[in-house]
């Protein structure tokens, strides 16, 4: 018994001397990884971007690509064991749609004697992937009947059909792409202005420090939805849907800025006035190696912390306006254009999967938000 406390004591002493000589990204990543809310969100996050990045391979149908067979089709009920309590390979059955006599609203059934395996890179639409190379492999599918029309294909529709009969599921992993990359870019954008208009704030200060605070207010003062949907308005209605992403973009930076700026420049503030700053500069270092390699890290939590809510924030941001019809538009897809078009009672009474899309917002965001809350605190590996 009295040998426990020593070996306890010893190996204190071992992780005390681990931790002296561990450089500070090792000490990020111990930190990081005890937060296990965090570590999923990450996880989740790379294969959600993965998905995006892949969303031609992972979609099994094209997003224009429409059907009169499966309008507003519920979703597809992939199972294991038939009818007869045999077990089989992953199948759906097919699908008859009948009309009610009295509503006319379409209903649909399964058909029990007719089987379509679901299979793992089968063969589906041509598509480019991403504009380089034309192919038709598809991550997973029914496959293509040679001797069927297009129209009356069999689906495998996890996330169901919409109003025309496009693919609910394949309209939600194209419009990952677009609507978690203008989160990337527009916290970029944010970063790069909030960072230098804040750092000369807040390293000279004086009658610069006045003329941009006084401006950041200004910008403030305005209402955000009046002036994103002037901006939104002033886009040209012939642009391709390209100019309009990378317009929504700046739109979005141009507008969130001023929170990184003031974030940035009371940091400098405080830290322009430290021991530390002082020696650098007798010492001789540049402005821009006291700002870049002296300031900047020492209040890197700060920054982490303000991106990883800044990126759901852009995301939310470009969803809003498209939904209400300022942002992107149809034929691009992102998953505010998809909300824009479930906007309807009808939708929410008799469709309710067209509304995936705003799932898969809510689950995204919540997982910057975890995983912001990891990096903040693994930012600062020495606080207790």
């Amino acid at each position: 018994m009295t040998n426990q406390p020593k070996v306890a004591l010893d190996e204190e002493v071992k992780i005390e001397e681990k931790i002296a000589v561990a450089t500070p990204a090792t000490l990020m990543w111990w930190k990081f990884r005890k937060h296990k809310m965090a570590v999923a969100s990450g996880i989740f996050l790379i294969f959600l971007y993965l998905i995006a990045i892949f969303c031609e391979f992972v979609a099994p149908y094209l997003p224009d690509e429409t059907s009169a067979t499966y309008k507003s089709a519920p979703p597809s009920k992939v199972r294991i064991i038939d009818s007869d309590g045999r077990l089989r390979a992953p199948f759906v059955y097919q699908i008859d749609m009948t009309r009610d006599p009295e509503t006319l609203r379409s209903i649909y059934t399964e058909n029990t004697d007719v089987i379509y395996p679901v299979k793992l890179f089968t063969k589906g639409p041509s598509y480019k992937f991403w504009g380089l190379w034309e192919t038709d492999t598809h991550l997973f599918g029914v496959g293509v009947l040679p001797d069927v029309l297009q129209e009356e294909q069999p689906r495998v529709m996890l996330f169901g059909a919409d109003r025309i009969g496009r693919d609910m599921f394949s309209l939600t992993v194209y419009g990952a792409r677009i609507s978690l990359s203008i989160g990337l870019i527009g916290v970029f954008l944010s970063l790069t202005i909030g960072v230098i208009i804040g750092g000369v704030s807040g390293y000279y200060g004086g009658a610069i420090d006045n003329m941009i605070q006084r401006s950041i207010e200004f910008i403030r003062s305005i209402p955000q939805i009046p002036l994103w949907m002037a901006l939104s308005a002033a886009l040209p209605l012939e642009w391709s849907v390209l100019k309009v992403y990378f317009a929504i973009s700046l739109i979005l930076s141009l507008v969130g800025w001023t929170g990184m700026a003031r974030v940035v420049r009371g940091r400098f503030l405080a830290l322009r006035e430290e021991d530390f700053i002082m020696a650098a500069r007798l010492v001789g270092s540049s402005q821009k190696r006291i700002i870049l390699i002296h300031m900047v890290p020492s209040f890197l939590s700060h920054i982490i912390a303000t991106l990883t809510l800044a990126v759901p924030y852009m995301i939310l941001s470009e969803t809003g306006l498209s939904f209400i019809g300022l942002g992107l538009r149809a034929p691009a897809v992102s998953w505010g254009v998809l909300l824009a078009e479930a906007q309807n009672v009808r939708s929410i009474a008799l469709t309710p999967w067209v509304f995936w899309p705003a799932a898969a917002v809510i689950v995204s965001v919540l997982a910057f938000n975890f995983l912001g809350d990891g990096l903040r605190d693994a930012a600062d590996p020495y606080a207790r």
